[in-house]
């Protein structure tokens, strides 16, 4: 899959995670086209399991995706914890462990360091602005990973930097605070508690879609919305449907720099990899 395959315009689609998704907090997927510049929202699915999730990466079809889980955990704490230094290697250990036992050894090896730098970081978090992929609350992106990514190596689907597989289907790593930061910086726009979902954080969602749509972002990329659709996003006070849209973005500027690296550094650590845009 190439961006000067000619008229080409392959789904691209930006993925809000759950690593225990239900039906009043799904896994959404925000499916869309880039065109002249233009991202285009096609529409949003809710996915209620994570075999829902397997199952849709499974279909056939050409995509490229920006996933809002980490693909990696830090080179120091794999070192540290003397896990395989080889990724597909280290996942597949990862994945073998159960959430109690993952718990267990990662507050281990905080307990052993100092204060103001319990956790191992990637190289990636610093520009990211992102929480250490070894973080088992608020947010627990460790389940993600460990929910995810075995998911995502089990469908085959190619991971640049990180593990080669089917080249149609192409799965980067997504983190939406980044692209809604550059615009709100420290304004909060959803809340998981509806007593939280304030009128100041409604107004915050609404200047970040005219933000979106307008191309006021170093993407350089305009949201294509329904007026439907941007009611819709506006209304969702959890912000998953509008973190699902922000990936998809990410997707757009990923899929426009073209293979083999969408973006990414070239010298990204193959063990930790890289979220796209940071």
């Amino acid at each position: 899959m190439t961006a000067s395959a000619a008229g080409v315009l392959p789904l691209l689609l930006g993925c809000d995670f759950s690593s225990s998704p239900t039906r009043q907090k799904p896994i959404v997927l925000a499916l869309g086209a880039l065109q002249n510049g233009r991202v285009q929202l096609s529409k949003l699915e809710h996915l209620v399991s994570l075999d829902a999730f397997a199952n849709w990466l499974n279909q056939p079809g050409d995509w490229l995706g920006a996933f809002d889980f980490p693909f990696g955990l830090p080179r120091e704490l794999v070192q540290a914890l003397s896990w395989p230094l080889d990724w597909e290697a280290c996942i597949r250990h990862y994945a073998s462990l159960s959430r109690d036992d993952i718990r267990a050894r990662f507050a281990a090896f905080c307990a052993a360091r100092p204060v103001g730098g319990k956790f191992a970081h990637r190289a990636t978090d610093v520009p990211a602005g992102s929480s250490p992929s070894m973080k088992w609350v608020n947010p627990p992106v460790a389940f993600m990973l460990h929910a995810g990514v075995p998911r995502l190596l089990a469908a085959g689907v190619h991971l640049p930097g990180l593990h080669a597989g089917d080249l149609r289907r192409v799965a980067l790593e997504g983190y939406p605070g980044l692209l809604a930061r550059e615009v709100l910086g420290a304004r909060s726009y959803k809340s998981d508690e509806r007593a939280r979902q304030t009128p100041e954080r409604l107004i915050a969602r609404k200047d970040l879609l005219t933000a979106l749509e307008h191309g006021q972002t170093r993407l350089g990329l305009r949201l294509k919305l329904t007026h439907a659709q941007r009611d819709a996003l506006v209304d969702d006070g959890r912000g998953d449907a509008l973190d699902a849209v922000l990936c998809l973005m990410q997707a757009a500027w990923a899929w426009q720099r073209g293979a083999p690296h969408y973006g990414l550094p070239a010298a990204v650590d193959p063990l930790e990899g890289w979220i796209v845009t940071a």
